[in-house]
């Protein structure tokens, strides 16, 4: 059955859903880092929203609300948690009239690769430029979407990109060009288009660099889904303290007729704020992950890009890294004055310390590999580096391991200590 609208499709200022609720639900599960980000942009937006997991959603809870927003993450792992029920929760909640929203991961999983939103799919991974990240200038189109944004300047993190397949998926905007301060996996943009050359570095690090290839693909489109409507967007309006992405965000609010809250007054709130001090297992957690912070700038594996991500040399993983970082830190920040689970607490501790402990280890092996020949995060010839890394990671991209574990038991923790979490 052709789910897609026969007219032209644009979103309007209006109560086009004409669903009785006009309420913002955030999709949590297998988003860790990219759950925080989005969070936190919407609480800085003023924008008022609940957080579901993919059991509220199998539960029907989706017919309280207007839009359901998903933030990056594995796509994939999003559609294992959410299993085919869940799935064709999701769809049904599109069909009859509700919003979608999907930055990044949660963009990969309404394309035809994912459960079937729109008729986009992902570039494989040797055509497309795998590890840039950064601020990149967007071309855009007439759309209230950008209303208020006068240089459309935006930051990508590891995106993918679209190819499209369906002719009534609008483009709203497409890729142009990435900033001199952006990064291509380890390589600062700027000081390389004007010392080296991609070409070379390609043939060196076996992947696509060179930004150009990313010029003119899109990177936000819009499309209609039975009633309901669907916007995808490969960068990432959540960022940190991007004035761009918080007018973006506000936009999308009026744009699907949302209930807005204060969106018109910042409101700077990160966290729920903080009653005492957080207990001794918490700060023995805290001190852990920022021994492994400063493990990795003192061996010059990576640096702080803002307050949630890093940038790290080709060879290492850094994106499991931060995102433990940060949501051990988003406990301590949420967890004083609240009843938790001491039990549980002192698992994780158990874990993390666990954890931590090969992750040094392996770091400093990493560190001295990469002076002595060419690895990359998934391929070295040590057997010990390998054996350590398939422990805490797997041999998957997307999580594994002992990570996963520990992630999944602090994201579970976590997440009932947010008081926008659906109980």
């Amino acid at each position: 059955m052709d789910m897609k609208p026969k007219q032209n499709f644009e979103m309007k200022e209006s109560s086009a859903t004409g669903r009785t609720s006009q309420k913002a639900a955030l999709l949590w599960d297998e988003s860790f880092l990219w759950g925080l980000m989005a969070y936190k942009a919407l609480k800085n937006a003023g924008l008022p929203f609940d957080l579901v997991r993919s059991e509220d959603i199998r539960r029907g809870c989706l017919k309280e609300y207007g839009m359901l927003f998903v933030p990056g993450g594995w796509a994939s792992n999003k559609i294992k948690a959410l299993g085919d029920a869940g799935s064709e929760a999701i769809r049904h909640f599109v069909r009859e009239g509700g919003a979608y929203l999907g930055f990044c991961g949660g963009a990969g999983l309404a394309t035809t690769d994912g459960i079937g939103l729109m008729g986009i799919r992902r570039k494989p991974t040797k055509e497309r430029v795998p590890s840039f990240s950064g601020r990149i200038r967007l071309a855009t189109t007439e759309h209230l979407l950008w209303q208020g944004i006068d240089d459309p300047v935006f930051h990508a993190w590891w995106p993918s990109q679209f190819i499209v397949d369906d002719s009534s998926v609008r483009v709203l905007a497409s890729y142009a060009n990435a900033l001199p301060d952006s990064f291509s996996s380890d390589l600062a943009v700027g000081d390389t288009a004007e010392n080296c050359s991609w070409q070379e570095l390609e043939e060196r690090y076996g992947i696509n660099l060179d930004p150009h290839r990313m010029f003119g693909d899109p990177a936000v489109v819009e499309g209609g889904y039975g009633k309901g409507r669907v916007l995808l967007c490969l960068v990432h309006f959540d960022t940190p303290d991007d004035a761009n992405g918080a007018v973006a965000l506000r936009n999308l609010w009026s744009c699907f007729n949302l209930d807005k809250g204060s969106a018109d007054k910042v409101t700077g709130a990160n966290s729920p704020e903080r009653e005492g001090r957080p207990s001794a297992l918490i700060e023995e957690m805290e001190s852990s992950v920022d021994e492994l912070m400063a493990l990795g700038m003192r061996n010059f594996l990576w640096f702080r890009k803002d307050r949630l991500l890093l940038q790290w040399r080709r060879g290492v993983r850094g994106l499991e890294y931060c995102t433990l970082y940060a949501m051990i830190k988003e406990i301590s920040g949420c967890a004083p004055g609240r009843n938790i689970d001491e039990s549980r607490l002192l698992h994780i501790r158990d874990l993390l310390v666990c954890f931590i402990d090969k992750a040094k280890r392996l770091l400093v092996l990493e560190r001295h590999a990469l002076q002595n020949g060419h690895i990359t995060y998934e391929r070295c010839d040590d057997p010990v580096i390998t054996g350590i890394r398939t422990e805490l990671f797997s041999g998957s991209k997307s999580h594994g391991g002992l990570f996963k574990e520990l992630l999944d038991a602090v994201d579970s923790f976590l997440y009932p200590l947010f008081p926008e979490a659906r109980k």
